[in-house]
């Protein structure tokens, strides 16, 4: 690996020769994926993208200084976020656009010497779409495929339902950019009625489709008032150390040898 390579960690600033020489078969490529959408009153649009970049860099940091083969790529900022669509501000993409461009980057890592790729992403409404394009990406370019999906943690007064805008985004923002976060103006949405049901609901035996206004019109779901600094750096610090602790498996793991 060239000295220019070893210190730098941002695949995009790379050069193709430094790409062929630094890139191994067990070099695992980040890609964060994030989202261009409202976050209530309080909270920026690019949120969801500033989390996942983020937490990105700090354990593709973290990860090379502990000694892991680990490289950021350009993060996703436009993405699967439709549900939020009748708010101002939303810029989406089709699934089918997310899906191929997802496979489409699977293909591209398939070209260099790499063949591992983690897909960290910081939007709910890109999970179930990531996990079928990985299958795909899996299937198509023999990659071996890891994503993640965060930070859905539901706060102490939001009834398990935190998933928007709430106590957890919104004290990641005051650790991250606070200067972004408008506190005043932060007002719990609470989804008693989905909260209230036996059987239905975000995380019980039986799932729904949503809209995020189906909620409230601020399409905030969840509780931001009691969200804090000091909440938000060490969910930071936990969801990176998580990571970072996972890149020794992730840079060796493979199902076949597992399961043998």
């Amino acid at each position: 690996m060239s000295a220019a390579s070893a210190a730098n960690r941002r695949y995009a600033e790379l050069t193709t020769e430094q790409v062929e020489a630094a890139l191994k078969r067990d070099s695992v490529l980040v890609l964060p994926i994030g989202a261009i959408e409202p976050h209530g009153p309080h909270l920026p649009l690019a949120t969801d993208f500033i989390v996942a970049e983020a937490v990105s860099s700090a354990l593709v940091e973290r990860g090379a200084a502990a000694g892991h083969d680990v490289w950021l790529l350009p993060a996703l900022g436009y993405t699967k976020s439709d549900e939020h669509a009748r708010l101002p501000g939303t810029i989406w993409l089709r699934y089918s656009t997310l899906f191929d461009t997802l496979v489409d980057i699977g293909a591209s890592i398939a070209q260099t010497p790499a063949r591992r790729l983690l897909i960290v992403n910081a939007h709910g409404g890109n999970s179930a779409l990531v996990e079928v394009a990985a299958r795909e990406v899996r299937r198509r370019f023999d990659l071996q495929v890891f994503f993640v999906s965060g930070p859905a943690q539901p706060g102490p007064t939001e009834r398990g339902l935190g998933i928007h805008a709430g106590w957890a985004e919104t004290s990641l923002m005051l650790h991250l950019r606070p200067d972004l976060v408008h506190m005043d103006k932060a007002v719990p949405a609470i989804a008693d009625a989905v909260a209230d049901v036996t059987h239905v609901g975000f995380r019980k035996a039986v799932q729904f489709a949503w809209l995020s206004t189906d909620f409230a019109e601020s399409g905030v779901i969840g509780d931001p008032t009691g969200a804090d600094a000091e909440t938000g750096g060490r969910l930071f610090e936990e969801r990176v150390d998580t990571l970072v602790a996972a890149l020794a498996e992730i840079s060796t793991f493979d199902p076949g040898r597992v399961c043998r």
